[in-house]
Formats: structure tokens, sequence, C-alpha cells
């Protein structure tokens, strides 16, 4: 039996039944398995594994379409490995249909039993590329647009409420293209000419990002094995994920409020901007959260950054008026970054957003009290739904009426510069080259 597919299999029943994040439950697999699997199979392993977790809504209406059987009423293993063969017949062309059935077939008689492995082979059999795109046909927008792009109803439903039929559309199926790995250069450690001649040295295929001191690595799936990266001279991060720090416009000397840190990669780069001269504190609610933070800061060769155990919820009388800048990247639904973690679609529900919205405009209220007078508070989402983000800021505004929205002005940034809106927040919607973000700027009269 091929190893590769049952590794992907193992993995996909982990998520779906211990409800594991797809990124952490392959990584747990592929370090047990490392002494038996190529880098080929690492490549199989993973793209079935996202595949399988980016477009589970549409491979579960193809099986609906075969199968007498109900999903609910399928083992954990069978569903699991006919969404495989599915995906591996719909979406991958490299793959003879004949081999993912095979395959398939074989996982099947050692999961399930001998009426499992005949059920498997008769729905793959009648698979084609034609059932998925007999869903383009569909007469209802938001059905069309749920089954062709896998995303579920309530998302599409709320952008709707904030973009147009094409341009949700759009969103939502780029949402299920792969987004490139990018590194932030550590110029506290090196130049960007330095790193690139590194890289080159050592094979390593890269290209410029959008913003100037990014680069895109190809071809590389964990960047933290590289030499580089454990020397301190780039760190991983999302480009659009550097852009409050960006916003901040963090000078030397400055006392800066960082109050949901974790894991750093915005600490550090404020820290990395302000060339480690003033003080930044890294707060997190929880102790093993700030330790992450730590290590980034000390792998990258920081020392400005102090972490604190603390809620930004729970007002602190000693930090009142102590900040001149703030930074509150708070927790969200996290819709804007589905491209890297397919699992949001699944795991987050509608209920959630009157949740997670409550709890940011705490944040924000409570935090905003440690901002000095004419200092700027940054607030930022990885979310593109208004409820978390341009709603949240209004209604504190109108509520604190000793603070004013600022309009985001970049300076090189020059591909998003198109994405600041007319109210002059920085909103961005995920397309084929970024992924979705939102950045709003205060500032206490």
């Amino acid at each position: 039996m091929d190893k590769a597919r049952n590794i992907a299999l193992k993995t996909l029943y982990n998520i779906d039944k211990n409800k594991a994040f797809s990124n952490l439950s392959l990584n747990d697999e592929l370090n047990k398995n490392r002494n038996i699997l190529n880098e080929k199979d690492i490549g199989l392993i993973s793209e079935i594994v996202y595949g399988v977790t980016t477009w589970k809504l549409t491979l579960d209406e193809i099986i609906k379409k075969y199968s007498k059987i109900k999903l609910n009423k399928m083992s954990v293993w069978i569903i699991n490995i006919l969404r495989m063969g599915i995906y591996q017949i719909i979406f991958l062309d490299k793959i003879p249909k004949s081999a993912a059935v095979n395959e398939s077939v074989n996982l099947a008689k050692r999961y399930g039993h001998r009426a499992s492995s005949n059920f498997v082979n008769a729905i793959l059999r009648k698979i084609d590329k034609k059932d998925y795109d007999e869903l383009f046909e569909i007469k209802d927008d938001i059905e069309r647009i749920s089954k062709t792009t896998s995303m579920q109803k309530w998302i599409i439903k709320k952008l709707l409420k904030q973009k147009s039929l094409e341009e949700v559309e759009k969103i939502c199926k780029v949402s299920n293209e792969k987004a490139k790995n990018s590194i932030r250069i550590n110029r506290l450690k090196t130049t960007k000419i330095k790193l690139e001649e590194d890289l080159k040295n050592k094979k390593i295929n890269f290209e410029q990002a959008l913003l100037e001191n990014f680069l895109y690595i190809n071809k590389i799936k964990n960047l933290e094995n590289l030499e580089f990266f454990k020397q301190g001279l780039f760190t991983v991060q999302d480009e659009v994920a550097s852009l409050p720090s960006l916003v901040l416009d963090p000078k030397e000397g400055e006392t800066i409020l960082d109050a949901c840190s974790s894991p750093g990669g915005k600490t550090t780069y404020i820290a990395e901007l302000m060339n480690n001269k003033g003080i930044i504190e890294a707060w997190d609610i929880h102790e093993h959260r700030t330790k992450l933070v730590e290590e980034n800061a000390k792998r990258l060769g920081i020392n400005c950054i102090k972490t604190k155990v603390k809620d930004a919820t729970k007002l602190d009388e000693n930090c009142l008026e102590k900040f001149d800048k703030i930074l509150l990247d708070v927790p969200c639904l996290g819709l804007g970054v589905i491209k890297r973690k397919p699992d949001i679609k699944w795991n987050k529900k509608e209920e959630d957003l009157y949740q997670i919205s409550k709890l940011q405009y705490e944040i924000l209220q409570t935090c905003s009290k440690y901002l000095k007078k004419g200092g700027i508070l940054v607030y930022s989402t990885c979310s593109i739904l208004k409820e978390e983000n341009e709603d949240i800021l209004e209604k504190f505004l109108k509520n604190n009426k000793d603070f004013l929205l600022e309009k985001i002005e970049l300076k090189n940034e020059n591909y998003f510069k198109g994405y600041i809106n007319n109210k002059g927040y920085l909103d961005i919607y995920q397309d084929e080259k970024t992924d979705g973000f939102f950045v709003g700027k205060i500032r206490k009269k």
C-alpha cells in the first residue's frame, strides 16, 4: 500500500476526529515518518491534506451525488478515503484516475471491510471532472459560489453585504489558491544584498516580494529548518501581517505596547524598525505564548522587548497614558488568511462573530487608556468582515470623543496603497497576490 496516501489519510482522520489544526497534524505525521519519506512523498502528502481540507464542502457534495449512504452514517476513515480519491481525480491532473481509485480501494480494505472497499471502488469509478463543472450550472448564486469554491454560505452572505457578487465570488475563489512563503529580512543582522547572495550560494530559489524588505522563497516547505533562519537573518512572516507595524511607524526611543503580541512577528518588526532602540512591552494572556515572543526576539538579536503575561481586557491603572504608540492586533475569525489556514472555513461559525467582536471592542476600549495624549494607536485583524473591523473602530470613536481617525498613508508600499479606502482604512481583501487584512489608525487628541 502507498505509504504517502496512508499518512495523508491518518492526518485527515486526526483533523476530523480530534478537531486538530491541519498544519500541526501534518507536521506531526511528517516528523514521525521522516525516515521513510522522500521529498516526492512529502509533497504528495501535503498536497492531499491541504487539498482535501480546502475543498471539503465541494468533495462532500460530489460524494452525495453518487452515494445512497448519508455522510453522517459513514466512518471517518471511509469518508476521508473518498474525499482523497475525488480530490486526486478532479484536481490533480498528474495522477492517473486508475492510480487514485486503486490506492483508495487499498486504503478502504485496510481501514474498513470488504463492503467498504467495494463501496469506495463503485463511487470513485463514476467520478469525472464534469462532476465539478456541473456545479457551475447551479442557478442560486449563494449555493453556486458555496459549492464551486467550497465556502460556507454564512461567510458568502456576510461578504455580499460588503462587496458585489463578482467580487465575492473572486474572494472565495482565490481563498483556495496556495499562498506564497514570504520572509522578512532582519536588517539588524544582515542586508538584503547579503542575504540574497547567501541564498544564491545555497541554491535556494527566491524572488522579490511586494514589499521591499521581503522575499518569496520557493520550493521549500519548512523554512525554519534553514541555517539562515536559525541564525536570525530572517523571520517567516506574511507580507500583509507586517503592515500594522509599518503603519505604526515606530521611532527610536519610543515606548510602545503590543497588547496581543504572540508569536511576535509584528512585535519583532517594530523592534527592527526602531533599530532595537526604545522599549516595547509585549503582552499575551498565556505564558507559553509570551515565551514564543521571547524566543523570536532572542533569535533575531533583539533586546528591547519586555514580555508580560497580561489580559488586555483588564484595566491596569499603572499603565494609564504610559505609551507613545500602541498596536492592537486583536484576536479575530481569521477569514483573510484561509489560503494559509483552510481549517478556518470549517472551525468558525456565524455565532462566533458576536463573541469575537465583543472581545475586540473590550481590548480597544481598555488599551486606549494606556496611550499618551497625541499618541497613535493602530488596530488590525487578519479578517475581512466589517463587524470585526470598521464597525469596531466607528463604535469606539463615537463613544470616545478624545480620539480621531487618521487616514493611513503608506510610503513605499505601492501595491497596498490602492487598498486604502475613502475613510482612510487599509482594507485588504485577498487576491491572487495577497491575503486579506484590515488596519485602522487613530490618534489621541
